[in-house]
């Protein structure tokens, strides 16, 4: 049994739809072929499950991204992704990641 979840908004898996689509026109402007349904479904697995699993992704900003942008997330997190896990391994930080928002630190005085 497997402990990865699948479970995002619906409006988020509509962007994963669009970012799937987005991506199999750039590898057929790139290699001359669009995804088939199964490489399509497996971007939207990935994608899907990097976010539910630890790495909240920016869905806007990576439909909204450059082809090599676009290209870094998704190869890194198809090669990168522990599949019985979800998560991401190697220390692999998607460009498109939602930043976490740190506590702002009073400045350091060096004497």
């Amino acid at each position: 049994m497997s402990d990865v979840s699948f479970e995002i908004a619906p409006g988020d898996a509509k962007l994963v739809e669009q970012i799937a689509d987005y991506w199999s026109e750039a590898c057929h402007a790139a290699i001359g072929r669009r995804l088939t349904r199964a490489e399509r479904l497996e971007v939207r697995m990935d994608l899907t499950a990097t976010h539910a699993n630890g790495c909240p992704l920016d869905f806007q900003k990576m439909l909204d991204a450059s082809t090599a942008t676009l290209a870094h997330d998704i190869t890194g997190i198809a090669r990168h992704l522990d599949r019985t896990t979800g998560r991401l391994t190697d220390h692999f930080l998607p460009r498109c990641a939602q930043r976490a928002e740190y506590p702002a630190r009073d400045p350091v005085s060096v004497q």
